[in-house]
């Protein structure tokens, strides 16, 4: 039976990709790299500032990556300030878990300040448990730990968990910790998501057949039969 449901951020709860890839766009073009929306899910989406930084910019100093990353982090926060939306049907679902009296965990390769910000800014910090943050534990997605780490705070068995994922590191991340994952379609094709591991892809949280899923008796790696 399911025990416990676990949150990517950015992406899964809201869909800020849009707003980090207007902030990058800014300051990439200041390092003379003009970017686009495909450059932006291959390269950027779901990986942590310092191996982004790494693989796009390897000539920066690690002082000047970090201030880098600080620049773009802080132009996103104030975007987002006047942008930031919950993903259709969160509420819904976040009201379930709280009537089934599941327990709910935030995990996520957001920079620290970015992660409070936008928990604080959506009024959801109430709503988890525990937030797991890349930063703050030493290794991010796709290494599995981020997602070891919250089941062992709720005290979890994966396959008595869901994830929701957006990214193709996140899927990673998840699926390689034994979690029955769904794929949250805001920025990736869908085959992609499924390509990785995905049992399920969705536009949001009022998809149909995620209320089947969370709704039908058994485990909840049973109902394969809802892929499309």
């Amino acid at each position: 039976m399911l025990a416990a449901i676990l949150f990517d951020l950015d992406g899964t709860l809201t869909n800020t990709d849009p707003i980090h890839f207007r902030a990058w766009q800014e300051h990439l073009s200041e390092h003379g790299l003009e970017i686009d929306e495909t450059f932006y899910k291959t390269q950027i989406s779901g990986k942590t500032n310092p191996v982004i930084i790494e693989e796009i910019l390897p000539n920066l100093s690690v002082e000047a990556g970090q201030q880098l990353a600080d620049a773009k982090e802080l132009r996103f926060r104030e975007l987002a300030t006047q942008e930031i939306t919950a993903m259709a049907g969160l509420t819904q679902i976040l009201d379930w878990a709280q009537q089934q009296q599941l327990p709910l965990a935030v995990v996520t390769n957001a920079p620290p300040e970015n992660a409070y910000f936008m928990l604080e800014t959506l009024k959801l910090n109430a709503h988890f448990q525990t937030v797991v943050i890349s930063d703050e534990i030493g290794v991010g997605k796709p290494d599995p730990a981020p997602y070891n780490i919250a089941l062992e705070r709720l005290n979890v068995a994966p396959e008595a968990a869901i994830a929701f994922e957006d990214s193709p590191s996140g899927i990673r991340s998840a699926v390689a910790a034994g979690i029955p994952t769904i794929g949250i379609a805001s920025t990736h094709n869908l085959q992609v998501l499924y390509d990785l591991g995905a049992m399920l892809v969705i536009p949001d949280f009022t998809d149909e057949q995620l209320w089947a899923l969370l709704k039908s008796p058994g485990k909840v790696d049973e109902p394969k039969l809802l892929v499309n």
